[in-house]
C-alpha cells in the first residue's frame, strides 16, 4: 500500500496538471494484438549526411522494433528518427518485428551475429532473456540521479524491472501502461449487471464479478467471459484474473521462483470453474478473445489496455466502440477489496554489445534523443502509452495527453500496477506451463494437483 500511495500522489499530481480527470503492441508483453508482418517493412535513412557529424564517430545505426503502438508505423518513426538525423548526423536504419516470428528473427540474428545495434522491446525480453545471456551492454552509466529520481517519482518498480540481478541496467525505459479487463456497457446495463460495476473509478468486487456474470448469464443463456488458454498471448490478463480474485500470487518477490500452488489462486480457479457463463476456451488466445468481444460475441474481455481502448481489435473503426457500436468500458480486474494488482508493461530499448564501440556510443544518443530530451514527447505519444518519468532534461511529461480524454481517464488504473514479475529466470517455460494448466483445469482436473505438477515444471525451467 505504501507503493501504492507513492504511485497514486505523483499520478495524482500528473493529472492535475494535465486535466481534472495503455498487439498496437499489446503485449505481454503479450501479444494479443495484431502486428505487421516479420521481417523488415523498409528503411529509414534519417536524411542526409551532410548534417554535423555525431560525436560517436558512426555515421548510422540500425534499429528493430517490436510493435509498440505506432513504432510498428513506418511513417511514424521515421519522422522521429529524421529528426534525430537532422540533430546528430546519424542515419537510422530501421526494421520492424511482430510478436509471431519476431523471437525468432532475434535469437537468428543472434546465432549468426548479426544483431541489430539497437532494439525495442521490454525486460522480459531485454533483461531476462538476451540481457541475461550476455548479449546486450550494460547502461548503467546512462542513468544520472536525477533520471533516477524522475523515473521513480512515477513507479519504483520500472528501474528494478530494467535491471538484472547481477545489476547491470539492460533497458533504458520509455513508456509503460497498466494492462486491464473490459466490459460491452451496453450488455450490462440490459443484463441489469451495471449495478455491480464501480464505472467512475473502474473498479469491482470479486462478489460484485459473479454477481455480474450471473446476470449476464441469465440474459444471454450462453458464454459471456472466456479464460483463453490456447497459447500465451495475451496471458497476462488470465493470470491476472486467477490471482486478483482471491489475492493469490504468481511469483516470490525476489523472482526466483514460481508460487502458483497458493490456496487462493485455486479457490479462484475452482471458483471461474463453477461459473455458468465462464468457459475454459482451448480454442482462443488473447487475441482471438479481443475478437469475440469486439463482436459481440463474448460481454467482457480478459485481454485489454489503453491501445485497446484507443483502437477496439485494431478495426480503426471507433475508439471504445464494438463492431456495432457499443460502448467499451476498460476495467481493473475484481478482488475482494477492488485494489486489484494490475500487470504491467514497460517498453524501452536496449544495445546489442557488438563490439563497435563506436556504434555503442551513437546508440546511446538515440536512446537519449527518444528518452531523455524535448524529443522525448513526440516518442512517448508515438507509442500510444504513459512516459515513464515525469520530466526529460527540463521537459514536463505530466500533461502530453491533456488533448486526449480516454488517455487522461485511463491514468485512474495506472495507480493499481503490480509487481513486475515477467523478469523472473525461465519465464518462457514459465508462460507454456500457465496455458497448459488452464486448458487441464478446463477439461476437469483437479485444480490443486494441475497447478502443483505445472508449478513445479515452471521452477524446474527457472532453475536452469
Amino acid at each position: 500500500m505504501k507503493m501504492k500511495k507513492i504511485i497514486a500522489a505523483a499520478l495524482a499530481m500528473a493529472m492535475a496538471l494535465s486535466l481534472v480527470a495503455c498487439g498496437n503492441g499489446n503485449k505481454d508483453n503479450g501479444s494479443q494484438s495484431k502486428a505487421p508482418s516479420s521481417g523488415s517493412q523498409g528503411q529509414n535513412q534519417g536524411g542526409d549526411q551532410s548534417n554535423p557529424p555525431s560525436s560517436s564517430g558512426a555515421s548510422g545505426i540500425t534499429l528493430w522494433t517490436y510493435p509498440i503502438g505506432d513504432w510498428k508505423d513506418e511513417n511514424a518513426v521515421k519522422a522521429l528518427t529524421d529528426a534525430f538525423t537532422a540533430e546528430t548526423g546519424i542515419s537510422v536504419k530501421v526494421e520492424y518485428l511482430d510478436y509471431t516470428a519476431g523471437d525468432d528473427r532475434v535469437n537468428t540474428a543472434i546465432t549468426a551475429e548479426g544483431t541489430p545495434d539497437l532494439i525495442m522491446e521490454g525486460p522480459e525480453r531485454l533483461v531476462a532473456n538476451w540481457g541475461a545471456n550476455g548479449h546486450m551492454v550494460d547502461l548503467k552509466d546512462m542513468f544520472d540521479d536525477t533520471d533516477l529520481a524522475e523515473i521513480n517519482a512515477v513507479n519504483e518498480g520500472i528501474m528494478k524491472a530494467c535491471t538484472y540481478s547481477n545489476g547491470a541496467i539492460y533497458e533504458y525505459p520509455l513508456v509503460m501502461t497498466a494492462h486491464c479487463m473490459a466490459i460491452n456497457k451496453n450488455a450490462f446495463e440490459e443484463a441489469g449487471a451495471l449495478q455491480y460495476v464501480d464505472l467512475e473509478n473502474h473498479t469491482w468486487t470479486t462478489e460484485n464479478f459473479i454477481k455480474a456474470v450471473e446476470a449476464l448469464y441469465s440474459k444471454y443463456n450462453a458464454t459471456v467471459g472466456a479464460v483463453f488458454c490456447a497459447g500465451q498471448g495475451g496471458d497476462q490478463g488470465t493470470r491476472a484474473l486467477v490471482n486478483n480474485l482471491y489475492g493469490g500470487t504468481f511469483t516470490n518477490a525476489e523472482h526466483t521462483q514460481y508460487l502458483w500452488n497458493d490456496p487462493n489462486n485455486i479457490k479462484a480457479l475452482e471458483q471461474l470453474k463453477s461459473m455458468k457463463g465462464i468457459a475454459f476456451d482451448p480454442s482462443l488466445d488473447g487475441g482471438k478473445e479481443i475478437t469475440a468481444f469486439y463482436q459481440g460475441i463474448l460481454k467482457m474481455a480478459f485481454c485489454w489496455n489503453i491501445a485497446q481502448q484507443l483502437d477496439p481489435n485494431s478495426a480503426k473503426t471507433g475508439a471504445e466502440k464494438t463492431i456495432s457500436g457499443e460502448d467499451i468500458v476498460f476495467m481493473s480486474f475484481p478482488s475482494e477489496t477492488g485494489e486489484s494488482q494490475l500487470c504491467g508493461g514497460i517498453w524501452g530499448f536496449g544495445i546489442f554489445d557488438n563490439g563497435d564501440q563506436a556504434r555503442i556510443d551513437a546508440s546511446k544518443q538515440f536512446i537519449k534523443f527518444m528518452c531523455d530530451s524535448a524529443h522525448t514527447v513526440d516518442a512517448v505519444k508515438t507509442a500510444n502509452y504513459f512516459a515513464v518519468r515525469t520530466t526529460a532534461e527540463g521537459t514536463d511529461l505530466s500533461n502530453i495527453w491533456a488533448d486526449n480524454p480516454i488517455m487522461a481517464e485511463y491514468t485512474k488504473l495506472m495507480p493499481y500496477l503490480g509487481d513486475y514479475y515477467q523478469v523472473t529466470t525461465g519465464w518462457a517455460a514459465a508462460r507454456t506451463e500457465w496455458w497448459n494448466m488452464l486448458q487441464e483445469v478446463g477439461t476437469g482436473s483437479d485444480v490443486a494437483t494441475v497447478l502443483a505438477a505445472h508449478e513445479a515444471a515452471a521452477n524446474a525451467a527457472a532453475a536452469g
